[in-house]
């Protein structure tokens, strides 16, 4: 029996978008391509307390909490590397403007895992994308025991 998984629209097209892909290159470049898109953070943003520890490229994260109608969490972010970059997109992607019970919830490594990210990162960049996501999710627990 094989369960579908039901996801946002916007992480429903990024998944198409990449299964459109058909090999590891064209995947990488799309990767590099959505890290390009990224709104650019400000110097003033690139600050210790924004930094995502446990990667070795440099990252930062800008959480942002919208409160009306409920609670929501959005992220910006930046990276000093092209792919790591492209990896902030796909974060942001997955978790920017979902409640804190939503991020709890998702399960990012099989949305990564249907993208065709997981088995083609480095040891290195896993840890970075698995660092990214815990400080995300621990952005919305947080925020769920105030």
């Amino acid at each position: 029996m094989c369960l579908l998984m039901t996801y946002p629209q916007n992480i429903q097209n990024m998944i198409d978008d990449f299964a459109f892909l058909e090999d590891w290159e064209d995947r990488y470049m799309h990767v590099i391509e959505m890290g390009k898109a990224l709104a650019p953070l400000s110097e003033a943003d690139h600050t210790p307390a924004n930094k995502v520890n446990g990667c070795v490229s440099q990252v930062w994260l800008i959480t942002d909490v919208h409160t009306a109608p409920e609670p929501t969490l959005h992220y910006r972010g930046d990276s000093d590397a092209h792919i790591v970059k492209g990896l902030v997109a796909i974060v942001i992607n997955i978790f920017s403007g979902r409640t804190p019970k939503d991020i709890i919830n998702t399960d990012a490594k099989a949305i990564l895992d249907q993208l065709g990210l997981s088995e083609h990162l480095s040891m290195q960049r896993s840890n970075g994308l698995n660092a990214m996501i815990a400080r995300i999710q621990q952005d919305a627990r947080a925020l769920l025991e105030r």
